[in-house]
Order: C-alpha cells, then structure tokens, then sequence
C-alpha cells in the first residue's frame, strides 16, 4: 500500500503556465503498477511534457509542449490495457435548412481537439458529441458551431432543454413568411395565370419590380445570409441554389426593364422569383411543422415531469421546485398527481398509471415499500414517497436520454446519403453551369439559357435526401417508446429489421421468474383443500419462495392459514412444524424418508411431474411424541408461462421469424414451457458463459439472431446476438448490453420491436428512394427545358415536405394484435 500511495500522489502537481493539458479519467485500474504503466505509456506520446495518474481519483493529467491531442491520449490508455473516460455531449443547432448544413455543423464539430465523434441530425436540430474526458467542453463545441455560421445550445443531463416555445415560435414566424410571401407574389402569379387563359393581367413592368424585390430582398434575404455563411465556410448549401436561382430570374427581369425600348413591353421573369422564394418558403413552413411532430415522443416524456413536488419535512407540506428535491427526501403525491421523481413508498397506497413510460394500460397497484417512477400518475390514494434518484438520474431522464441519443444516431446507409450530400451542391452548380452554357451556344438565345439554368439549380433538392432517414427513425422509434419499446440506436434498429430468429431465455422473460402452486396430488382419503391448508399452516412464516408460493395458492382460494407452533427449517430438506397436536414436514423425497414415510402410488406421480420439470415436495404428518409417517400428498411447484408468452411466439411465426429456447434450466422444465409455447428448438442445461456460444451457432447457420433475456447472465449472448433485447424487469447489466430495451416484461413487445423496425426501414427506404428518383428525374427534365422556374420551385418545396410527410405516417403505430 505504501508503494502505491508514493507512486501515485494524491493529486497531480500544478500545471506549467505554457502548453495544453488534457486531463481523463482512466478506469480498469487497480494497483500503483497500473497507474506506473498508464503514466509511462502518456509520456511516450510526442510532445508531453509532464504525465500524472492519480490512482485514487482515476484519473490522468497531460501537459503538452503546444497542441494537446485527446485521441492519442485515449489511445495510449486503450493500449495500455485499459479504457478512457468518454463523455455525451447534446447540442441543439439552429440554422440549419438542409443536409448540406447539417454535413457542416458535423465537421466543425469533429474538428474540435477532443472530439471522438460528432453526429447531426437535421430533422430533430440535434448533435450527439462524444468527447474524451474534459478535453472538450460544451462552451468549445458551441463556439465550433457558430464560427460555422449556425446557433447551438447545450442540451441539460435531464434530457432536454425549453425547446417547444422558441421552436413553436420558430414554426409561426416559418408561416408569417409563408404567408406574406404569397400575399405579395399573388398579383404576379395572378398575371402569369391569365397568360394560359389569352388575357393580359400582369402589372406594369415596374410595379412588379417593387412587389418582386420586397419579396427578393426582403423575405428572401435568409437566403443570402444563409447562403453566404455556407460559401465563406467553403460549402454549399440549399439556400445557395435558392439565393443564385431567384437572383438570376430577378436580374434577368431587372436586366430586360432597364434596357427595354419605349413603348415596348419586355419578357419579364419577376413572377418567377416572387413565386419561387414564396414556395420554398410555403414548402419550409410545412416542413417545420412536420419536423415539430415527428419530436413529438419526445415532448410527450419531457411532460410527463412536473415542476413542482409537495416536499415533506418535518411534518410540515411545502411545495418547492423539483429541482430543490434531493435523494432521501420525501414527497407527497395527492389523486390525481404525477408523481415527480423516482422512489419507493412509504406510506399510502393505490392504483399508479405507468402506460406513458411503459405502455401498460393497466394501472399498477402501489403499497409501502413498492418503487415508484417519476412521470406516472397516482389514480387513487395519497402517497408518501421517499425519493432515490433525481435530476438526470431518474428513470424518465435516461428514457428521454436513450430515445434522444437514439433518434440522432445514424444509420449505415445514412452515412452514404451524407457523402452524396456533401458533394451535391457543386455537382448541381456544375450541371447549372453546363446547362447555361450549352443552351446558349445551342440557340444563342441567353435569356431562354439563363431560365432553364434557373430551373435547375431551384428544383435541386438536398432536403429530401437528408430528411428521408431521420425523420423515419424519430417519427418510428418516438412511436416505439410510447408502446414501452426502447431502441437504444439506428444501428440497432437497422439490425433488428433483419431477424430470421428470436432466442429466448426461458425464468423471467417466457415465465413469470417465480415459482407458483401447480399441482395438488392429495393421498388417498385427503381432501386437496385440507392438504393445501395443513401446507399453507407449515409456510406460514417462511421466507422461502416455495414458501410464499403456498400461502399464495391459499390466499386464492380463501383458506384461513393457522400458523404452526414449534416451526423448523431443515437447512436444504425442507420445514416442519406442530399444528393440532400432529407434527408436520413439508420437504423433500430425502427428508420423507428421513421421516420413515413412503407411499408407491404418490411417488409415481412425483416422479412424473419431476420429469415435467416441476419441483415437488412432500406433506408428511405423524404423532407429535413420535409414531409412523403418514404422507398426506404431493405439491408440485412450476415457474409459470407467462399469458402473453403463446401470443408472442405466434406473432413471431407470423412474421416468419422462429423461435428458440436458450435455457440453463433441466431439459424437462425446458420441454414443458416449449411445448406449451409451440417452440421446437431447445437447449437446455445450458451454462451462463456458454449462452453466447449457442447464439454463435445460429448465427453460424446464417442467421440473424435476437437475444432475449433479462439477467446478468444472460449478459453475454445479448452481446453476442445480432440485436440484444433486454427486459426492463431484469438487470442493469442485461439493459447495458442491449440494442432494444422493453420498458415492461410482456414478451409480445420483442414481436412489436421487430415490427417497429421493419416499418421504420421501410419508410426510410421509400424516403430515399423517392429522394433520389425526384433530383435524378427532375434535374434533367429541368435541364432540358422542360420544367419552368415555377413548377421546378414547387417540385422542390414538394419533395422535402412529402419526404417527412411519409415517415409521419408511422406515427399511429400499435402493437401488433392477436392473430394480425
């Protein structure tokens, strides 16, 4: 211990006034010579000057010479043999209006020292940083963001930030725009209708200018704001095309009014970019309101926390601010209340409804000493609740935390789109530039190859394409969350669409995880209800789960328990106790025998239900002073199959998905709960770290493979499955390893989560295919002249909206129903 304290000082020396010092935690330590190897492996790294490990605070401290590099800190570590702290960062970006934005914001972001990875969302306005340690820190990031020429603001750890008013005050300034622009293109497009019809109902030539160069410069002038930001970045966006499209249609008109002769009335285009900027602004408007829905899931959550908590100290009720609620307090919830933070009961009892967090649309009843979540909403009865877990700890806050982080992760395919968008703007300036230089030299006619270049660069659409993907998996997975299904990334989601089949762990996730009463086998000339009672009287005490099991099956059919006197545990045998002058046993075979008892017929019977996979025990009595055993019956014990266990499998064959039992129970309790469920493939006798090689072996025959499990041995296979599904039921390990939480223990989730999935890639799938069809189809149409400015800026403004307007469709989603 000495050597261990003198090789790493209890706090690191203090840091020179020059260089960069990158301080991260390190875990996986656990002795001085960790911390030696950790320091040396930092002092090797180019350029550190100094290098400290404090082994009781875990963490490093790095000075370098000039430029601190954070990777090669982490990487040090990680082949050191042990793992850096990595940190989450959210940012809320405003600014952004297509993927060409969103693609900036990310490099900006991946730039920052530090920075392991950075993702950006366009449909939510969201970024998901990873940093290493403290290497980075919000205040850096959003600096990052706005020398990019966007807003950013830190999102809290309770999972969101007071998002809904300035978005919602975002959305109506979006349709004031909207509006107005078409008010004051109106009279052009009015003009340009009477056109089709022989009737000459355009404004003089002047007063279109006036009308055209408000809408222009006025409501327009976002776009070259927008526009200018992104070129000085040395990017191009969709507010570029836009900016350069109406002003070459503005200054063409401009051109020709100018330069027209008296009396002559020249071709003017103003109509074209009033009624242009109008539509991408109509279109924006529709988007934003669009957008505002798909996050929808999420505000839902972040309502569900009240503000407020009825504070309990000292016999005194105040309320105060919930952030003011620290772990340990107590709170008091009325009828009719949410309660306002994790905990567990004290006093009181009642009905608690669950269903936003779980899905259960029954309400779940509440007693002292049962645990509580934050959001839920007490039906009936006060409760006194003391609260374990605040702020970003709750319960709530992880749900919005895992669904956040999740809708802004990316999936494979979405990478893909990002590179296409990265290049699209330059690759439609080009095909622009093309078009106007071919059409001139093809017709001399410069007027006509300005427009048809116009048309091409207003009908381009990078929105569509970056919208398709996330708008379907936050529209898909906020719908998920609502019926107690988690995905905890895109990644996972991309996977689970693909599942041919579904292993399940069979105590805790096909049966209830605890055992229960199923047969009664009286000896001949005992009733069955005076076994159970005479059973019951021996349990009455016992903490033991068979224990339990029989009060239970007495408490149902409302037979008075009398407790025993004189009660015994036999350490792994069973119990015993006096009741009415006759001494009982309540065991196993072993301990009958003990006992001198026997009877042939019932241990037929036994043997039988022991090769079911029951656990039997024996009721045995005699004379309280001594005397012959007489056994009075059998009770048979079984972890029962869950009700909704049968319609799970079916909905899985439905799919055409199979199923299959991972057990490390005996191959009769396996055979049994299989034959009630209709599963054919078992494995049985199966050891915890044996589990992931079983799910290896489907795999192995070309499958893809769920894991579905709920304990932390089942850990490992829901690591090795294609797609861990874990059980909110169970364990935090089981949880962490898993792609796919589900919020209540009802096996027919894990059918629903495929079916989440499935539909979820399909409107990704039929977004990007609509996407790329639209610019691969429109731009040549455009570029042959046969779209004109306006339809091309309707195309356009169409494209985004329809994209979004699709993924909103997954929005009604419901679990899947019995036999569908």
């Amino acid at each position: 211990m000495t050597s261990a304290t003198t090789a790493t000082p209890p706090s690191p020396p203090p840091t020179p006034a020059s260089g960069v010092v990158i301080d991260i935690g390190v875990s996986g330590m656990t002795c001085a010579s960790c911390a030696r190897r950790v320091e040396k492996a930092l002092a090797r790294l180019p350029e550190v000057t100094e290098a400290a490990v404090n082994l009781a605070t875990e963490r490093a401290r790095v000075v370098f010479s000039s430029a601190g590099d954070a990777r090669a800190v982490a990487d040090a570590i990680e082949k050191a043999g042990f793992q850096a702290e990595r940190r989450d960062i959210a940012l809320t970006i405003g600014g952004m209006t297509c993927a060409s934005c969103a693609g900036r914001v990310e490099k900006a972001l991946a730039r920052v020292p530090g920075v392991e990875q950075a993702s950006v969302n366009l449909a939510s306005e969201r970024a998901q940083v990873v940093v290493f340690g403290s290497a980075a820190d919000a205040d850096r990031l959003v600096a990052a963001v706005e020398r990019a020429g966007f807003t950013a603001t830190p999102v809290d750890d309770a999972g969101g930030t007071d998002l809904d008013d300035p978005r919602a005050a975002h959305a109506r300034r979006e349709v004031q725009h909207a509006l107005a622009a078409s008010g004051l293109a109106a009279p052009l497009a009015l003009g340009m209708v009477g056109d089709l019809f022989g009737a000459d109902w355009m404004l003089p030539g002047w007063a279109q200018l006036a009308l055209a160069s408000v809408v222009q410069f006025g409501l327009g002038a976002r776009f070259y704001r927008a526009g200018w930001k992104a070129l000085r970045a040395g990017a191009g966006n969709m507010d570029v095309l836009v900016a350069l499209g109406t002003s070459a249609a503005w200054g063409l008109s401009l051109y020709a009014l100018l330069t027209a002769h008296p009396g002559h009335s020249p071709h003017l285009y103003f109509e074209a970019s009033a009624v242009l900027i109008a539509f991408v602004l109509l279109g924006k408007a529709l988007e934003s309101r669009a957008k505002g829905r798909t996050a929808a899931a999420i505000r839902a959550l972040m309502d569900l926390r009240p503000a407020t908590a009825r504070l309990w100290r000292d016999g005194n009720e105040r309320e105060v601010p919930v952030e003011r609620v620290r772990v340990g307090d107590r709170v008091r919830v009325r009828p009719g209340e949410r309660i306002p933070l994790d905990g567990a009961v004290v006093e009181g009892g009642g009905g608690v409804d669950e269903s936003m967090l779980t899905g259960e649309s029954l309400p779940v009843d509440k007693e002292p000493g049962a645990r509580v979540t934050g959001g839920s909403l007490n039906l009936d009865g006060a409760l006194t609740v003391e609260v374990t877990a605040v702020g970003g700890d709750t319960t709530l806050a992880r749900i919005v935390r895992l669904v956040d982080s999740a809708q802004a992760s990316k999936t494979p395919i979405q990478r893909l789109v990002d590179r296409v968008s990265a290049v699209f703007v330059p690759v439609v300036l080009a095909v622009a530039g093309v078009t106007l230089a071919a059409w001139w030299l093809a017709t001399g006619d410069a007027e006509q190859a300005i427009v048809t270049a116009v048309s091409v660069l207003v009908i381009a659409c990078p929105c569509a394409l970056g919208l398709a993907t996330p708008t379907a998996l936050m529209v898909g997975m906020g719908a998920a969350a609502r019926q107690g299904v988690l995905i905890k990334d895109a990644e996972a989601l991309e996977r689970a669409h693909a599942v041919t089949i579904v292993a399940f762990d069979k105590t805790g996730t096909l049966t209830e995880g605890t055992p229960r009463v199923t047969d009664l086998v009286p000896a001949a000339g005992v009733d069955a209800t005076d076994l159970l009672r005479r059973a019951a009287a021996v349990q009455a005490t016992s903490e033991h789960p068979l224990g339990r099991a029989v009060r239970d099956a007495a408490v149902a059919q409302a037979i008075p328990v009398e407790p025993v006197a004189d009660f015994r545990a036999l350490a792994g045998r069973g119990v015993t106790g006096v009741l009415a002058g006759r001494a009982l046993l309540l065991g196993n075979a072993r301990a009958v025998a003990e006992w001198g008892g026997s009877d042939d017929t019932l241990g037929a019977r036994a043997a039988a239900l022991e090769s079911a996979g029951r656990t039997v025990s024996w009721l045995v009595e005699r004379g309280e002073d001594g005397g012959p055993a007489r056994v009075l019956g059998l009770i048979a014990f079984g972890d029962t199959v869950k009700p909704s266990a049968v319609a799970a499998i079916a909905a899985l064959r439905g799919q055409g998905v199979e199923a299959v039992m991972v057990t490390g129970d005996g191959w009769g309790a396996a055979r049994a709960v299989a034959a009630t469920l209709g599963i054919e493939r078992v494995f049985a006798e199966v050891l915890p770290g044996d589990k992931a090689a079983v799910i290896a072996t489907l795999k192995a025959e070309g499958a893809r493979v769920a894991m579905v499990g709920d304990g932390i041995n089942d850990a490992p296979a829901l690591a090795a499955a294609d797609v861990g599904i874990a059980m909110a039921t169970g364990s935090d390990v089981a949880m962490h390893s898993a792609g796919v939480t589900l919020m209540r223990g009802d096996p027919r989730l894990v059918a629903g989560a495929i079916d989440i999935a499935r539909r979820t890639h399909g409107k990704i799938r039929q977004g990007l295919f609509w996407a790329f069809a639209y610019n691969l189809v429109g731009i040549p149409l455009a570029a042959s002249g046969h779209l004109s400015p306006v339809l091309a800026g309707a195309a356009m403004a169409l494209s985004s909206v329809s994209v979004v307007v699709n993924a909103l469709s997954l929005r009604g989603w419901t679990l899947p129903k019995e036999g569908a």
